[in-house]
């Protein structure tokens, strides 16, 4: 059996957030306002790698809503990353697993966004084999609706994943040729083939619907019943669906779990690619490999070790399939 590999730190204790006092009063105020008075529970978001404010905040009548923060002139990526999920979360097909914006607020120099409030929690590692098949089947929910999405979503100017695989995903060719420096990997390695896999990728990210193209555990919540949330939507762009399901399933193999059956008998796999899994672990392990080797991030001080973990894991799975070990 092959033993199960944990990440360094959980992904419900990765974030570093600002506390709800330390926000503006001004901010504070107005939240209030929508709330109907000073919440009485603020619970803060621990998975995460940034540090804007995340919580579910209940007002005085018990009312929950899940609030993200950011400081307009500091954080300026958040708060754009914030505008845009607010306005793809508004366009999503009614019925799917996902939260769904109330209301936004600018004040005090934060803009802050209000979320329905979901009864859940953040899967835990090694992933239960129920709560996987549970996220599965709300991707599989998400894939169908978006294979052929509605125009309000796609008017939106959604990025295109064939375009961020060129610019922002493909390291192994760049570390090949000497313009990045190589990542510490095992000396068995195949420089080669890995530049020859993710160069598939752009190619085959041509195809498809749209997908959430940022579905890890710590964007999943787990409710009370058992049913998986897909959350944090601010990535959603034109590409194949089987992307996002090498992506997530990358936990599942580091649990020990048959990830190459989930992602085969998938529904979002169906017409992908006969090397499409092996083609995305390339390029995800290269992009995370080189990422975490990049030095610390003022994002959070753990997302360079989970991102070597997680790159890792993508390399170690891929090197099974391919007989490298």
């Amino acid at each position: 059996m092959r033993p199960i590999s944990l990440p360094p730190v959980p992904y419900d204790a990765t974030a570093v957030r600002p506390a709800w006092a330390e926000l503006p009063d001004g901010l504070r105020e107005a939240l209030a306002a929508r709330l109907g008075g000073p919440p009485v529970a603020v619970r803060s978001a621990g998975a995460g790698f940034t540090r804007g404010f995340a919580a579910v905040l209940t007002g005085p009548d018990g009312h929950r809503v899940f609030v993200k923060a950011a400081a307009l002139d500091t954080q300026r990526h958040l708060v754009d990353w914030y505008f845009r999920e607010a306005a793809i979360l508004a366009r999503l097909p009614a019925g799917l697993p996902v939260p769904r914006p109330r209301w936004a607020l600018t004040e005090a120099g934060w803009y802050a966004l209000a979320l329905d409030a979901i009864d859940g929690r953040t899967p835990r590692l090694p992933w239960d084999a129920a709560e996987l098949d549970a996220a599965l089947a709300a991707y599989a929910e998400v894939a169908a609706a978006l294979a052929d999405p509605p125009a309000d979503l796609v008017a939106l100017g959604l990025p295109r994943l064939a375009d961020l695989a060129r610019d922002d995903i493909l390291w192994w060719g760049e570390v090949a040729a000497g313009r990045e420096p190589a990542p510490d990997v095992p000396p068995w390695v195949p420089l080669v083939e890995l530049v020859a896999l993710e160069s598939r990728l752009p190619g085959y990210a041509e195809h498809g619907g749209l997908a959430h193209c940022d579905l890890r555990l710590d964007n999943l919540l787990i409710g009370p019943t058992g049913q998986a949330f897909i959350c944090d939507w601010n990535w959603l762009c034109h590409g194949p669906a089987w992307f996002d399901l090498a992506g997530l399933l990358i936990t599942g193999y580091a649990s020990g779990l048959d990830a190459d059956v989930a992602f085969a008998t998938h529904p979002a796999s169906a017409g992908a690619p006969a090397d499409a899994l092996d083609v995305t672990l390339a390029a995800l392990s290269g992009y995370l490999l080189t990422s975490a080797a990049t030095g610390p991030s003022t994002a959070s001080p753990h997302i360079r070790a989970h991102q070597r973990w997680s790159g890792e894991q993508a390399l170690g799975w891929l090197a099974a399939r391919r007989g490298w070990t």
